[in-house]
């Protein structure tokens, strides 16, 4: 019974990992803060209309940023490329496209290619192009100035939020290239051999699909995974 209770957990996408109540409100607690800086920021460019509009894309950006701050997606030039590309293209569809719902929907689709090109997939980023689209009268008076004012401002601002915000808790990694694995820190007299990073990257590069989880991440899996095998074997 539970095997198909597990399946169809799978079968849905239901996480089976268990998270702690502490990490829960940790991480509430950093989307809290990041984006009370965001919004005072917007609220002092925008009115309060359009400020609600442009706070939804920073919302999404603070789930990754404090909820999974170790995935591929929320590291920093995922932040602010992908804000900054989907806005210069949502203006752009604003400008050259009269039709809203058509310009709405290229912005989006358009700001993905971008993204996609420029190494800097970031789901909020979709929401940031469609509010050039649909967020009004004082959005479309900016022009490309929404790109500086209030996109890459607020970008930087949940950046930096995160990163301090971050840099509280050894056990969070961000950005990611400042990464330390336990491994790193703590030297283990057993372990299998060490997955070469060009061997990495090569199995990476055969899949063809975008894996959110950071190359530490992988390797740290391996590692525990390989780790508990060879502790099973010997008990």
């Amino acid at each position: 019974m539970n095997e198909k209770i597990h399946n169809a957990l799978d079968l849905i996408g239901i996480s089976r990992q268990n998270i702690s109540h502490r990490e829960r409100i940790i991480t509430s607690f950093g989307g809290f803060c990041g984006i009370l800086g965001v919004y005072f920021v917007s609220d002092s460019l925008l009115g309060a209309h359009d400020t609600a509009m442009l706070v939804a894309s920073m919302g999404a950006s603070a789930v990754l940023l404090f909820a999974v701050p170790h995935s591929a997606l929320a590291q920093p030039w995922n932040v602010l490329g992908g804000h900054l590309v989907s806005a210069f293209v949502g203006v752009s569809c604003a400008y050259i496209i009269p039709d809203t719902l058509l310009a709405a929907a290229l912005s989006v689709g358009g700001a993905i290619v971008a993204m996609h090109y420029l190494r800097c997939i970031h789901p909020p980023g979709g929401a940031t192009a469609l509010s050039a689209v649909i967020g009004g009268p004082a959005v479309h008076a900016m022009g490309y100035t929404y790109m500086l004012q209030p996109v890459m401002i607020n970008a930087v601002v949940i950046l930096v939020v995160a990163i301090v915000f971050n840099a509280m808790f050894d056990y969070y990694r961000y950005p990611a290239m400042h990464a330390r694995s336990n491994k790193e820190k703590t030297a283990r007299e057993d372990h299998y051999p060490p997955i070469a990073h060009a061997d990495l990257v090569y199995a990476l590069s055969q899949i063809d699909t975008l894996v959110t989880v950071s190359e530490e991440d992988l390797l740290n899996i391996y590692a525990l995974a390989t780790g508990r095998n060879k502790q099973e074997k010997q008990s």
